[in-house]
C-alpha cells in the first residue's frame, strides 16, 4: 500500500476512482479542483495504490495561503474518498498528509466527508486519528450544508412524481398547463440570462454572488464536458428561472438556482426541479441531491421557505458528521479561531453599511471553501 500525489497526466486514473465509488461527490472530481484553481485555491490530489496497484483511496485537497508567514490552510470538501472502515487505508493518507502539510507549512486541514450521523461510528474512527469536531449550528454555518434533501430515483418516473407530497405535484402540472417550457440546449447566452436573473434572486433574498466569470469558468469546465447542465424556464417570451445541476458517478447535485420577480405565480422552479430529475434518470443516476437545507424546522426561520420547497419532493432528509479539522500548528489554529469570528462579523457590518441584511447563514457558494 502506497500513497502518492498524481500528476495532470493522470485526470482519468483519479476520476474513474472517485466516480466509482460510493461515496463519490463532484466536489472530489478532479474538475472542481480546476474550477477552484481559478479562484485562489490550489488542488493537491493523493491517490493510495494497493499491492495490485489498483487505487484503494483518493483526497483532493484545496490549499489557501494565508498572509502570515508563508502558512497555509487544507480544505477537502466531501473528502477523503475511501473506506472509513479500513484503520489501514486511513493511516497510510495521514501519514501522507503530514509530509505534505509540512512542505507546505499548513495550519490545520479541514474534512467534511460524505458520512451521516447513521454511521456515526466513523466519528470515533476521525478522533482516534486526532480530529477534532468543529461544532457548528443547522443553518448554513458551515463550509457545507449540514442537512440535505437526497432523492432516491432509481425507479421509473411515474413512481417519482407519485412520491411527491400533493402541493408540488400541483404546482409542477400548473406550470406545465399555464405554458411554462423548459430549455435544456442551452447556450453561452442563456447563461448570461441566468447570471442576470441569478441578480435579482440574490438582492431579494439578500445574499452575495461571484462575478459572471466564475459562471463562465463552470460552463467551460462542466457544462461543456457533460459534468453539469443549465437549465431555463420560459413563459410569455421572457425567462423567469433558471437552475445548475452537476453530475458526477451515481449522483446529480442542484447547486445553483435562480428565478425573477415576475410571473412567480406560474411555479417555475418546480417544473426545472422536475426536469433536472429526469435528466439525472437519463445520465443513470440513483440519487438527485437538492443540497442544503437547515435543519430547524421552525416556521419562523428565515430559511423555512427553503426547506419547506425542498421538502416537498419527498427525499430523504440527510444530517452529515460535519467538519473536523486536524491540526498542524495549534498556535496559529488558535489565532485563526480569533480572527475568523473578527473577520466575519466586519464582513456583516460592511454589508449593513452598504444597505444589505444578509440572512442568517444564507449563501450562494455554499460548495466554496
Amino acid at each position: 500500500m502506497f500513497a502518492r500525489l498524481i500528476g495532470g497526466h493522470e485526470k482519468e486514473l483519479y476520476n474513474n476512482f472517485v466516480n466509482n465509488a460510493e461515496k463519490c461527490h463532484f466536489l472530489q472530481s478532479y474538475e472542481w479542483g480546476e474550477l477552484k484553481k481559478k479562484t485562489g485555491w490550489e488542488p493537491i490530489r493523493i491517490i493510495i495504490e494497493d499491492d495490485q496497484d489498483q487505487v484503494a483511496a483518493s483526497m483532493q485537497i484545496l490549499k489557501r495561503k494565508l498572509p502570515i508567514m508563508g502558512k497555509s490552510i487544507f480544505y477537502a470538501p466531501r473528502g477523503p474518498v475511501l473506506d472509513f472502515n479500513n484503520q489501514n487505508l486511513i493511516k497510510e493518507l495521514m501519514k501522507k498528509l503530514k509530509s505534505i502539510a509540512r512542505q507546505h507549512n499548513a495550519v490545520f486541514l479541514k474534512i467534511d466527508p460524505d458520512i451521516s450521523i447513521e454511521e456515526a461510528h466513523v466519528v470515533n474512527t476521525f478522533e482516534k486519528f486526532g480530529f477534532r469536531q468543529k461544532q457548528k449550528g443547522k443553518n448554513f454555518e458551515g463550509v457545507q450544508p449540514r442537512f440535505v434533501f437526497r432523492l432516491d430515483i432509481d425507479r421509473d418516473e411515474d413512481a417519482i412524481l407519485a412520491s411527491f407530497e400533493s402541493k408540488t405535484r400541483y404546482n409542477i402540472r400548473l406550470a406545465q398547463r399555464k405554458g411554462v417550457e423548459i430549455i435544456k440546449d442551452c447556450d453561452l447566452e442563456h447563461l448570461k440570462i441566468f447570471y442576470d436573473i441569478l441578480k435579482v434572486t440574490a438582492e431579494r433574498d439578500n445574499y452575495m454572488i461571484r462575478a459572471f466569470s466564475y459562471y463562465e469558468d463552470i460552463w467551460d469546465i462542466f457544462i461543456q464536458k457533460g459534468l453539469a447542465k443549465l437549465f431555463m424556464a420560459k413563459y410569455q417570451d421572457q425567462y423567469i428561472a433558471g437552475a445548475i445541476s452537476f453530475v458526477f458517478g451515481d449522483k446529480t447535485w442542484y447547486i445553483y438556482g435562480a428565478s425573477s420577480n415576475e410571473h412567480r405565480n406560474v411555479m417555475p422552479n418546480y417544473l426545472v426541479q422536475w426536469e433536472m430529475i429526469r435528466w439525472a434518470k437519463e445520465m443513470g443516476c440513483r440519487i438527485y441531491d437538492f443540497r442544503g437545507v437547515s435543519g430547524d424546522f421552525n416556521p419562523d426561520n428565515p430559511l423555512y421557505g427553503l426547506y419547506r420547497f425542498k421538502k416537498g419532493f419527498n427525499g430523504d432528509l440527510v444530517e452529515f458528521v460535519g467538519e473536523y479539522d486536524y491540526l498542524y500548528s495549534p498556535l496559529f489554529y488558535r489565532l485563526r479561531d480569533i480572527g475568523e469570528p473578527l473577520y466575519k462579523s466586519l464582513r456583516l457590518t460592511l454589508l449593513k453599511v452598504k444597505g444589505k441584511k444578509q440572512k442568517p447563514g444564507r449563501q450562494e457558494e455554499l460548495a466554496d471553501g
